[in-house]
């Protein structure tokens, strides 16, 4: 078969059966509640606590799953290669450098599992991203959380001193920008570590929300993969492509360290109709123009009703912004559900401040005008 049949060519039109059914998917997919563009769910609710691309998927890539259901009877081998072939283009990589995963988790799961040993640091920031911290368990790893900085940076001086300072490997993870802050850290300050450093200590870098920055003093670490081994650039589809529920990510590193993620990688992963949906994505460079347009609309309405009520707001650099709130954390998340708007979790230490994921324009003024119904009630 036509590695690219499945994507292009519309197979499901062409078997019996299989047309009306798709042209029903298509029409639920545009028009029932909850399955559309935005982040209003059935009941009415605006889910504005994931990051997660408000626009959906590319209509190309849409298209491209509902194509692809005639194969979902198939294990996904014999697709995936177009897959590399499209994202070592993108990348302007070789295909030696990439390996895929069930989104950036399974990535980073994967590339923790396969630098660990009997008491190995993993040095992570506090807070960063949750999930990294889990996959120490059942492992042997020495966890060390590392506070950010006054400026919610990395502390760059302070993670190299517990990542070095036992002579023996270690990992270091690096989610830049941040989650849950939506800051970044400065890659010169890591390019020096990264130059200095033995290659031993192996640098996990989390770039998922890398197509938000607009900032010159950041930059991707992609620039050590051919002479550094030890530095892993992980990537999602979940952000800018808008597939977090279709589970995409990858790595790219030196192609001696993919041969090493391999061994730890679930097999037949991702699945055909992520495949396809990844694959048409990749092709549509007008989504990500979107994508990025609509992000940075929602971000003036946030930060411009943070200002307008005093409360401080983190500079963001991804498609969410932490603000502080006054008042219980806990009970400023209730009294927002029972708004209609469901915010972030809580991010220990930050327990002074809300993580606010960003919708459409119209959802984020939904988010604005309830806040300032809080205010009026004193609640904020």
């Amino acid at each position: 078969m036509d590695r690219r049949g499945f994507v292009g060519t519309g197979m499901a039109a062409g078997l019996v059966g299989v047309g009306g059914a798709a042209s029903s998917l298509s029409a639920l997919l545009g028009h029932a509640p909850g399955w559309g563009p935005g982040k209003t769910l059935p009941d009415g609710s605006v889910k504005l606590a994931s990051n997660e691309n408000a626009l959906g998927l590319c209509e190309s890539a849409r298209q491209a799953v509902i194509d692809a259901i005639p194969h979902a009877n198939r294990y996904p081998s014999d697709y995936t290669p177009e897959l590399l072939q499209e994202l070592a283009k993108y990348m302007g990589v070789k295909e030696e450098n990439l390996i895929l995963g069930a989104g950036s988790t399974e990535i980073l799961q994967m590339t923790v599992q396969a630098f660990q040993g009997p008491k190995v640091p993993l040095v992570i920031a506090d807070p960063t991203f949750e999930d990294v911290p889990r996959y120490q368990h059942p492992l042997s790893f020495n966890l060390i959380r590392v506070p950010l900085t006054h400026t919610y940076a990395h502390d760059i001086a302070r993670m190299r001193e517990h990542a070095e300072g036992s002579r023996r490997p270690s990992i270091v993870y690096f989610c830049n920008p941040n989650n849950p802050t939506g800051t970044i850290t400065e890659s010169r300050g890591i390019d020096a570590w990264i130059a200095d450093a033995p290659e031993t200590t192996t640098f996990l870098m989390d770039e998922a929300y890398f197509d938000y920055v607009d900032n010159a003093s950041y930059w991707s670490a992609l620039k050590w993969i051919d002479t550094h081994p030890n530095v892993v650039v992980v990537r999602t589809f979940s952000k800018i492509f808008a597939m977090a529920g279709l589970r995409v990510g990858y790595a790219v590193a030196h192609p001696d360290t993919i041969v090493r993620l391999t061994e730890y990688v679930a097999k037949n992963s991702p699945n055909v109709l992520a495949t396809a949906a990844g694959i048409a994505s990749l092709r549509d460079s007008d989504h990500t123009a979107r994508s990025l347009e609509v992000n940075e609309v929602s971000k003036k309405i946030v930060h411009d009703t943070c200002d307008e009520l005093g409360l401080e707001c983190l500079p963001s650099d991804a498609n969410f912004t932490m603000h502080r709130i006054n008042g219980d954390l806990d009970t400023y998340i209730q009294r927002m559900a029972d708004a209609g708007v469901r915010v972030g979790r809580p991010f220990p230490p930050m327990l002074e401040w809300s993580r606010l994921s960003y919708g459409l324009p119209e959802e984020q003024n939904r988010w604005a005008e309830t806040l300032k119904g809080f205010r009026a009630k004193g609640w904020v």
